[in-house]
């Protein structure tokens, strides 16, 4: 009995002893892993701490291309003009976004100067009020209609646009030091350079001397432009005035302008005068719009009556100084300028997501149609459609 005793106090004692054991390890190697824990953890935060991340959203649609009937549709008694209920669709559409670009085909040289239609436009202020209040904050103003109230014109242009404190303008200015001015906004944390260039005229050049009026591409204007910002900005916007009008497709010009501004490192070219969609495509980092169509105009055929709306965010990180821009989220909405065929009255510009057979008949086969358009040089250029 003995005997068995002492092997159960030895057996307990064994027992005891691995116990302590296995606590003094614990206590041993439990505050390394939790110091490990906490380095890891702090690590981390470190991590997070030096690695900062920025979005700018951007949403831009096409030409507001105002011929007399869309002005004559605006008329109030009074002799002054709202276009603002041509823009309610809209204008819930784009109000959450950061930048907020249209192209104004039409110079809106004002009253004074006598309205006037095609092939030498002038519009009302009022058209830029309805854009403002829509909150259109980036306006290019380049295009082959630009000179078409010559000089008198682009300086009541201009005067009305230094008006609207919250919007950027380029491609048309007052002197050739405006238009050297060096300009670089910032929105959220993110530097941008926006600037307008047109491939047309319609044979109305500036006068010599002041080609500052309405900036015409050329490639040594353009490459001193770019250089000029290209180190002191996050991103650069070009807004081209190019094309064939009337044109689905992409002109060798284009391709070979788009390929061009690439190198420079142009981040988004946005493009407009053919009156039409075309195709939208990635030049390496560069996305390229080729035409966004007309916003609003009275051109006849469904084709010139069909837009474009584009978005894109763009996105920043930065890390130990060293700066990364993507850009992320691309999508496309297809729009329409609905009016009354008959009296060319009650223009609205539609999302087409919003069509009745009332408002466009076929309106689904025409989707179909526009969609394969922008998708024709990249596929996977996302189209907003009514399954969403």
């Amino acid at each position: 009995m003995k005997v068995v005793k002492r092997r159960r106090l030895k057996k307990g004692y064994k027992v005891l002893f691995l116990f302590l054991l296995a606590v003094l390890l614990v206590l041993y190697f439990k505050p390394k892993e939790i110091e490990t824990k906490k380095t890891v953890i702090k690590k981390e935060e470190k991590v997070k701490e030096s690695k900062k991340e920025y979005d700018l959203s951007l949403v831009m649609i096409g030409d507001a291309l105002i011929h007399s009937t869309v002005y004559e549709d605006a008329l109030k008694e009074d002799g002054s003009y709202d276009f603002k209920p041509m823009l309610k669709e809209i204008k819930p559409l784009v109000k959450d976004y950061d930048l907020k670009y249209y192209n104004q085909e039409t110079i809106l040289g004002g009253s004074e100067l006598g309205l006037s239609n095609y092939p030498q436009f002038n519009s009302p202020y009022e058209v830029g009020d309805a854009f403002v209040d829509a909150g259109f904050n980036l306006v290019s103003l380049a295009t082959n209609h630009t000179m078409d109230k010559r000089e008198q014109g682009v300086l009541n242009s201009l005067a009305y646009w230094k008006k609207q404190k919250k919007v950027v303008t380029a491609g048309s200015y007052s002197s050739f030091e405006e238009r050297d001015q060096k300009r670089i906004y910032e929105k959220n944390g993110i530097r941008y350079a926006f600037f307008s260039y047109t491939t047309w005229n319609n044979g109305l050049t500036p006068p010599a001397g002041k080609e500052y009026l309405n900036n015409e591409y050329n490639e040594e204007l353009v490459k001193n432009d770019i250089e000029r910002v290209r180190d002191e900005v996050d991103v650069i916007l070009v807004a081209m005035h190019w094309g064939t009008e009337y044109s689905l497709d992409v002109s060798s010009e284009q391709q070979q302008i788009a390929s061009y501004l690439a190198s420079l490192g142009v981040d988004i070219i946005i493009g407009c005068h053919p009156h039409v969609i075309e195709p939208i495509e990635y030049i390496g980092k560069t996305l390229v719009i080729y035409s966004l169509g007309n916003f609003i105009s009275d051109q006849v055929g469904i084709d010139r009556k069909t837009g474009l709306m584009a978005s894109v965010t763009i996105h920043k990180e930065e890390e130990e100084g060293k700066k990364e821009i993507t850009l992320k989220d691309l999508k496309t909405e297809l729009l329409y300028t609905y009016s009354n065929n008959y009296k060319k009255r009650n223009f609205v510009v539609y999302p087409y997501t919003q069509l009745t057979e009332e408002l466009l008949p076929n309106y689904r086969s025409y989707y179909e149609r526009y969609k394969q358009v922008l998708q024709s040089r990249n596929q996977e250029i996302p189209v907003k459609g009514w399954e969403e």
